[in-house]
């Protein structure tokens, strides 16, 4: 080999082992990079961590202090909005999603502040029977740590849903004094919600809305509005409140109102000529309106429907509306706008509005074993209205922590007997107008059968016996008898009528064979 190619070679060996020696030590360097990347990432955690840890931590009380100012400033802004003829929908969808928000920040701050005083009302209770579940159950036993930490959460979360909405409220405070409002605003909110339809503003504009809206000339349709919803969910009562609104009563010449009786064997074929023979000349007056508001329980016939239908297009001018109510949301096909659904109200806002009817001018506050016992009693009407007010006016009566400790005693033992016989809740029987078992606290071994429920105006004459005072009081009338269960506070003003009995309860003995 030439001393030339010996360099060659010597020097293809020497850039050989530099490339290789260059590539282990870049190698190395990455790793050496990785390792302290992480040692540093792990060290910058913990040092965090214990920053974090040395941190003093937010107490529920101080959260339950932020929360209280909140629910403060959200009332303020819901009083308002309560008290205005808001006809902007989307400023009410805003409205209601506040109210939702206020509701639910509401009853997870009552139940934090009267749960600690569950025991002591229980030591109060003289009652075999265990209690029934509630919602607001899933916070006691707070004291540990794990507790303590789930009431932090939820009381946190409550804060922060009802924060955001305020703050996106707060921006259209601004528009809703535009509004005009509908009455002088009352010092006490229990005055309020006693005489206005609580949680169900929205479902009231929207009606509103599509009675005053005008149609164009062209039109040949009547505009039909299904509002559906289960029974003593208050459609009647919403559509009542809305047709006495002295705009409707001014935009429509007349208000005709037929139910289910005025359908019943031929009795539609006489309304129909009826109909037709009072209403024909009035097709030639422009300015003359109908609203005509049909209440049913369940469906329409749809030989039936077609019948009316007709008859009101002949005999009703442009600008003339239908409403129609039902439980059944097959009517729903029957509209030309969009339904307006009913549902009960939440456990949160049937809570508020429960708490706000019975306390009155009292703040709940001041009466923490009252307020935990009035929790109880919410939680176990099933958040039913109608039940809730017989219930609220014999507690607002009888201002006493002993005689509420016998009504809960009571209520739990006649849930847990009604759910037992029964498989299902009073209030939903009462809701579909089916007899019903109640119990009475007087005496345990009674019951009061429910026959039959109706309704009188408030021109009718009504019976003397009011049936809070059977229920829950020493009055005790023989054979069947009629007793009134409510009388609105607000329109129509009806009387609810219960056709009633009591009646001993059966009990069933083993008999002994003798031998």
């Amino acid at each position: 080999m030439s001393r030339k190619n010996k360099r060659q070679v010597l020097s293809t060996c020497c850039l050989s082992i530099a490339v290789y020696i260059s590539s282990r030590e870049e190698y190395y360097f990455v790793q050496m990079e990785m390792l302290l990347s992480t040692v540093l990432g792990e060290v910058t955690t913990r040092c965090i961590n214990f920053v974090i840890s040395k941190c003093p931590k937010p107490q529920v009380l101080d959260v339950d202090d932020q929360l209280t100012k909140l629910l403060l400033r959200a009332q303020i802004i819901m009083d308002e909005a309560m008290g205005r003829h808001i006809t902007n929908h989307a400023m009410l969808q805003q409205l209601e999603m506040l109210s939702d928000a206020m509701h639910g920040g509401d009853y997870i701050l009552d139940t934090f502040r009267y749960q600690s005083h569950d025991e002591d009302s229980k030591h109060q209770v003289v009652s075999r029977h265990s209690s029934s579940l509630s919602k607001m159950n899933s916070l006691k036993g707070f004291c540990s740590s794990t507790r303590k930490t789930h009431i932090l959460e939820q009381l946190q979360g409550a804060y922060d849903s009802l924060n955001s909405m305020v703050v996106d409220v707060e921006g259209l405070v601004v528009f809703m004094m535009s509004y005009p409002r509908m009455y002088r605003q009352p010092y006490s909110m229990h005055l309020l919600l006693g005489n206005c339809m609580f949680g169900r503003q929205m479902e009231a504009q929207v009606v509103l809305t599509f009675l005053l809206h005008k149609q164009h000339n062209g039109a040949e349709e009547l505009e039909v509005l299904p509002i559906v919803g289960p029974g003593k969910v208050g459609k009647s009562t919403l559509v009542s409140h809305v047709c006495h609104d002295e705009r409707v009563r001014n935009h429509f010449s007349e208000i005709v109102f037929l139910n289910d009786h005025d359908f019943k064997d031929e009795k539609l074929s006489y309304l129909v000529e009826g109909f037709e023979k009072k209403y024909h000349n009035f097709t030639f007056n422009k300015d003359w309106r109908m609203l005509l508001v049909i209440e049913v329980i369940e469906d329409f016939n749809k030989g039936e429907w077609k019948m009316l239908y007709d008859a009101c297009k002949r005999c009703m001018t442009n600008g003339s509306k239908i409403i129609i109510t039902s439980r059944s949301d097959k009517i729903i096909k029957l509209g030309t706008s969009r339904p307006v659904i009913l549902k009960l109200l939440s456990q949160e806002a049937y809570w508020y509005f429960f708490k706000t009817l019975t306390f009155g001018s009292t703040d709940p506050v001041m009466h923490p074993r009252l307020s935990c016992l009035a929790m109880e009693i919410a939680s176990m009407l099933n958040r039913c209205l109608f039940s809730g007010a017989g219930t609220i006016g014999v507690l607002r009566n009888n201002f006493d922590i002993s005689y509420w400790c016998k009504v809960v005693s009571f209520l739990r033992w006649f849930m847990k007997w009604h759910e037992s016989k029964f498989s299902e809740h009073p209030s939903d029987a009462l809701n579909q107008n089916r007899p019903t078992h109640l119990g009475r606290m007087g005496s345990t071994s009674e019951e009061i059968v429910v026959y039959n429920q109706y309704e009188c105006s408030s021109q009718e004459e009504v019976p003397k016996i009011e049936f809070p005072s059977v229920m829950y009081g020493s009055v005790k009338p023989s054979g069947r008898f009629e007793t009134q269960v409510l009388r609105s506070t607000i329109p129509p003003y009806y009387s609810y009528i219960f056709t009633c009995e009591i009646r001993d309860l059966k009990t069933t003995t083993a008999k002994r064979k003798r031998s």
